[in-house]
This record gives structure tokens, C-alpha cells and sequence, in this order.
């Protein structure tokens, strides 16, 4: 494991030296020994990513689920942090992105019979962690999405009663959508945030401090980091010693967060320190989140993968009924899924973390011009496209998945390999998480007095059985996984029924319970601690 995380360092190390793009010699540069170590460029910010979406005529996009980072907030050192005034804009200014592109009956790219103007429950899902940030996150990229009714139509804006008196909803016609926000105990939290609450995830990745590439590095930055005490001396909870790469994130974001809003001189630092700051930021944070031989770092992606394909499934099922998903999630549930679909390989800039109000979509589309729902799945493809920070100039480009050529795969070829990789049940989840949270119960008797897990399993088996008889079109393999992905629900509301009945006859260990409420984003990696900063 150590060997494979060092050798992928240096392959990335090699080609930014021979490509020249990171200069030793510069008078603000660190050491060239820390800077060898450091040298990352191409795998930092993601800012180099280019290229836009192009129309592709004859096609017709029949649905879309987004997956969206947060804006700027607060630093995430401090507890109760927030989305600042720029983040709420920066995920507002996304949403609107979306809605030009996706909802717009001028765009070329506009959902097969989407409501352009006025919200409809049920075409729209979204989903958000029960934690502020990332609840905020969704709220500000829907209301770009669907904004105020009576700017768009104020015809349709307005109810008008019997005795002629009219009415707009407050805020100039506010839409009111749905945001779903399952609580911090329910199993419906593992698919944004799988990470949490699964301690075979977070041994994985503290197991990242042992690797060779990790303690190479913290070597060779000690010096490197001494030199910003000035800048985070007044952080009450900070020693000098505590200066390096095990909290490389944390030091970023501190010092990242004071350049946008302090104004202190003593605060500053050059542009290219910031960048080498995120850089090993980037490399600690991947290091973490993703390794090929151990699956457990990128457990969060696992399930985020499973919700992305139920949702997309949902879709194709209700034959484009469901037409537009969000979800709201944390960079490193981005940087391990850049790993788990091999994005990796196809651009070394996807080592790197995400700018702020970040969005991964996938579309299902045909390549035919259509003005109703393919009745075959054969017809189905899927896209997968990456959109790095919320600038208007920031292009939505697409990218192949799982190390193929094509930008698109066919649905049926999109479900195996998305399978093959995903966590798609509370009850998986439970039993490679080996997680003690309460909702487990009903799938590990050692947790509780009895269980349901039987009981539910022997359910699941027959909705499968009626998916595979419904005469949908699908081969007898995708069908089943789509059963599957229909089960998923069912267990997990038959989890959540079986804590609600046994939470006062059993307490689940403090230590095993997920993370605070205002807890969105895993930091670097403590050696001192052996947690999460």
C-alpha cells in the first residue's frame, strides 16, 4: 500500500518537473528539497481542467442528478461555521448555471419536459445532510435553480381568490422546494456522507499516516510550515510544534480563509505560498480519501455512487417523471469518487481538491431527437460531466468513466460498473463499516434483542422478484440491480422503524455514534491525535 501511494506521488512529481510548471529557483519558492516533495501543480485546485460542453444535436437530455460542493464559508477550524455571504452567492449563482442550462427552453440542453419557471414537486428531488452548511448549500443552489416565481411569470405567480383578492407567495413569489434532510441517526445518511459513522472508513484513512508517502512528506515540509506561525499564532488551540503536514488542510483553510476576509497585513501571505499550501492540502486530503489497494478510504464515495445510480434509476423507471436530483455533499467524498471512477487517470488535475460550489452531474440522455421517453433502455446513456468553483467564465465539462474513451456510457454497461463499485443498502453498509449505529440493529443481532433483518431481506427479495417480472425492457442482470436499488429504500425505512422501537432499551457507545451536527468536512490527519482535525 505504501509503495503504490509513494510511486503514484512520484509519477505525478516527474511530470510537473519535466513539464516545468513549478519553479525551485523562484525567490519565493521553499527549499528545492520541499519543493520536490510538494511539487503537485498539476493535481492542485483543479484549476487547469478546461474545455465546455458543446450541444450534440440529434440528443436529447431526459434527465440530470448533481452532486454540489458548498461556497466559501467560515474556517471549519471553529466550530459552528458557516456559509459566509460570497458562499450562499457562489451556490446560488451555480444553481442559476444549472437552471440556463438544463431548464432554459432556449438551451440546447433542456430536460425533456421540465417546468422552466414554476417548480413541480415531482420532478424535483433534493437531498442534504442535517448539518448547516451543507443544508444551506442545497437551500442557496435551489433558489438559482427555481427563483422567485413573480420575476419569471407573475401570471402563474398569482393565486387569485373568489372575491378577486390576489395573492403571491412572500419574497416576490419565493419557491418553496423540497429539501430533504434525513437526521444525523437515520440510515438515509450514509449516501451523502458514508464516511460518517463507519469506523472501518476512518481507520482507513488514518492509516494514510503510516504510508511511506506520508511520512516522506512531513519530513521534508517542517521547515516550510514554521515559517506561518505568525499567521496562525493567535489560534488559541495551536503550538508551533503542531506546524506540518499532519494538518495540512487545516492550516490551509485557516490561512485560505483569512486571505479572502481578514484584512490584517500580518495575516498575508504570497500567492505562491497559499498555492504550495494547497497543494500539500490537496495531496494530504487524497491520500486519505482514496487508495486503489484499500477500498475502505472511499467508503463515502461507495455510497455516494449507490444514491447517484438510485436516483438516476428513479428516472429511467418513472420513464423521465423524475427529472432533476441534487445532492449536497463535502470535497472528500469528490476526491474519492475521482479515484473510485478512475478520473484520476484521465486527468491528474482530479488529485486535486475542488473549488468552492463544485458540481459533478450525470445525465441520462439518448443520442436521438425525441420528444417522449425512450420505451427501451437500449436507447439510455449516461454522461458524466465535472464543473470546478461557480465562476460564469467556469465550464461544465465532460469526462470518461471507469477508464474508458467514450464521454458516455450505454445505461446498461453504466449500471454493471457502477454496481461493481457501489454500496447500495444500509444493510452493506453496516456490515463493511462494521458501524454500532442504531439503525444497524435490525442487521446484526449482537447490537439488540432481536432483529428484523430477515424479515426485511425476505422483502427485498421479493420486490426484486417483481422487477425482474415487470416487463420493463431491461435485461434480466440490470433489472436486478435496479431491484436492488428499490430494496434499498425499503430496508433502509425498516432500519429506521426498528431504532425508533428499540432506542430506549439500548445506548449506542458515544464513540460510535456520527459526527456533530456542524461537522460537513473531514480535515487533514492528526498524527498527535490520531482523529480527524
Amino acid at each position: 500500500m505504501a509503495s503504490e501511494e509513494f510511486s503514484t506521488w512520484q509519477r505525478i512529481r516527474s511530470y510537473q518537473m519535466e513539464s516545468g510548471r513549478f519553479d525551485v529557483n523562484s525567490p519565493n519558492s521553499i527549499s528545492k528539497s520541499v519543493a520536490i516533495a510538494v511539487d503537485m501543480a498539476g493535481k492542485t485546485s483543479l484549476l487547469l481542467l478546461g474545455g465546455s460542453v458543446l450541444p450534440v444535436w440529434g440528443e436529447t437530455i431526459l434527465g440530470l442528478t448533481v452532486f454540489s460542493r458548498h461556497g466559501d464559508r467560515t474556517s471549519k477550524h471553529y466550530s459552528g461555521y458557516s456559509l459566509t455571504n460570497l458562499g450562499f452567492q457562489q451556490n446560488f449563482q451555480t444553481g442559476s448555471f444549472y437552471r440556463d442550462l438544463y431548464l432554459a427552453s432556449g438551451s440546447s440542453k433542456q430536460i425533456l419536459g421540465i417546468s422552466e419557471d414554476k417548480y413541480v414537486t415531482s420532478q424535483i428531488w433534493a437531498s442534504a445532510p442535517d448539518q448547516t452548511v451543507l443544508a444551506n448549500t442545497a437551500t442557496a443552489f435551489l433558489q438559482g435553480l427555481y427563483p422567485p416565481l413573480d420575476q419569471l411569470d407573475p401570471q402563474i405567480a398569482t393565486n387569485t381568490l373568489n372575491n378577486g383578492t390576489k395573492y403571491t407567495n412572500p419574497l416576490n413569489g419565493y419557491q418553496y422546494v423540497q429539501l430533504h434532510g434525513p437526521g444525523t441517526e437515520s440510515p438515509n445518511t450514509i449516501w451523502i456522507k458514508g464516511d460518517d459513522g463507519c469506523p472501518v472508513a476512518t481507520a482507513a484513512a488514518a492509516s494514510f499516516e503510516t504510508s511511506e508517502e506520508f511520512i516522506t512528506r512531513d519530513a521534508a515540509t517542517k521547515s516550510f510550515y514554521q515559517q506561518f506561525w505568525p499567521q496562525i499564532s493567535d489560534v488559541f488551540d495551536y503550538e508551533q510544534s503542531e506546524l506540518g503536514y499532519a494538518r495540512a488542510y487545516d492550516i490551509f483553510d485557516l490561512i485560505n480563509v483569512a486571505q479572502i476576509h481578514n484584512s490584517s497585513e500580518a495575516e498575508r501571505v504570497t500567492a505562491e505560498q497559499l498555492f504550495q499550501l494547497r497543494t500539500l492540502a490537496d495531496s494530504a486530503e487524497f491520500g486519505g480519501s482514496f487508495n486503489a489497494s484499500q477500498p475502505a478510504r472511499s467508503i463515502g464515495a461507495q455510497t455516494l455512487a449507490g444514491a447517484i445510480l438510485n436516483q438516476l434509476n428513479q428516472t429511467v423507471t418513472s420513464k423521465g417523471k423524475l427529472k432533476f436530483s441534487l445532492l449536497a455533499g463535502s470535497y472528500d467524498t469528490f476526491l474519492a469518487f475521482f479515484g473510485l471512477t478512475e478520473l484520476t487517470a484521465v486527468d491528474s488535475n482530479f488529485y486535486g481538491l475542488p473549488d468552492y460550489a463544485s458540481t459533478m452531474a450525470f445525465e441520462v440522455l439518448t443520442d436521438k431527437n425525441v420528444d417522449a421517453f425512450p420505451s427501451s433502455v437500449d436507447d439510455l446513456k449516461v454522461r458524466f460531466l465535472f464543473r470546478n468553483g461557480s465562476d460564469v467564465s467556469a465550464p461544465l465539462t465532460p469526462f470518461p468513466l471507469f477508464g474508458q474513451q467514450e464521454q458516455t456510457l450505454t445505461w446498461t454497461d453504466f449500471v454493471a460498473r457502477v454496481s461493481k463499485v457501489a454500496i447500495t443498502s444500509a444493510e452493506k453498509w453496516c456490515s463493511v463499516c462494521k458501524s454500532k449505529q442504531a439503525f444497524c440493529a435490525a442487521y446484526d443481532p449482537s447490537l439488540s434483542s432481536g432483529s428484523i433483518g430477515a424479515q426485511t431481506t425476505a422483502g427485498g427479495s421479493n420486490m426484486n422478484t417483481q422487477m425482474n417480472m415487470g416487463g420493463s425492457g431491461m435485461s434480466n442482470a440490470v433489472a436486478g440491480v435496479i431491484g436492488a436499488m428499490v430494496t434499498l429504500g425499503t430496508v433502509a425505512v425498516a432500519g429506521f422503524l426498528f431504532y425508533l422501537l428499540t432506542r430506549r432499551r439500548e445506548r449506542v457507545p458515544a464513540a460510535s455514534c456520527a459526527k456533530s451536527i456542524d461537522s460537513t468536512e473531514k480535515g487533514s490527519l492528526s498524527l498527535s491525535s490520531g482523529t480527524h482535525a
